[in-house]
């Protein structure tokens, strides 16, 4: 089976290249741009990717990249997160049993510090007990599988949540043994423990059934 790699970007010139590169062994890779300011999609084309203009908006840069792609499975990769060797023949195996819906991979932050092993282990955790999985650990399914699903054009925020929930309604979905490297910016710099505070909050309060919508001002009113 191939394997199509998309990469929803904005302004990501710096962390772009990265990401491409070490989907190396897809079928291909889309990153599907939303309107970057800065080299973005020349970085993306410069190093092999095909690059797919779409509106912004994770969600709906995803459906855009799902619609171009080509392969039978879809990675979607964040443009700061790295796949580790030997992927391909992971995820590969990951989807082969019958009643696999998807599936993603553990989670490791690329820094030394102490307090990212325990985030780690908390986001491990929570994903392999609670089924709750985030963008950052790469999540993957079957084209066909993806598009049987609800569109998630729509939400601006926690797409990557929505779809695992979505995925086990059609069958199972596996956490595997290795695991992808993340950048830590997005917990900034002396906030690691406050920024993971704050996504649990939202985490929670999406659960209890508010709106993406609501969630997306909350979270960049306060960043």
């Amino acid at each position: 089976m191939t394997i199509s790699v998309i990469i929803p970007a904005l302004n990501e010139e710096r962390t772009v290249g990265g990401a491409i590169h070490s989907a190396r062994g897809s079928g291909e890779v889309i990153v599907v741009d939303g309107g970057s300011g800065d080299g973005t999609r020349e970085v993306a084309e410069k190093h092999g990717a095909r690059v797919v203009r779409g509106g912004r908006g994770r969600g709906l840069q995803i459906d855009e990249g799902a619609k171009a792609a080509t392969g039978d499975i879809l990675l979607f990769l964040h443009a700061d997160t790295r796949l580790p060797a030997g992927w391909p023949a992971v995820v590969t195996r990951a989807m082969a049993p019958p009643g696999v819906a998807g599936g993603a991979f553990r989670l490791k932050i690329d820094s030394p510090r102490t307090i990212f092993r325990l985030i780690e282990g908390a986001a491990n955790m929570r994903a392999r007990c609670l089924g709750l999985i985030f963008g950052d650990q790469a999540i993957f399914t079957e084209k066909e599988t993806f598009f049987a699903l609800p569109s998630l054009r729509g939400l601006p925020l926690m797409e990557d949540v929505e779809c695992v929930k979505r995925l086990r309604r059609r069958g199972k979905v596996v956490v595997v043994s290795v695991s992808v490297a993340t950048s830590p910016r997005r917990w900034g710099k002396g906030r690691a423990l406050s920024t993971t505070l704050k996504n649990l909050s939202l985490l929670i309060r999406y659960l209890l059934g508010a709106s993406p919508e609501k969630l997306y001002l909350t979270y960049y009113r306060n960043r």
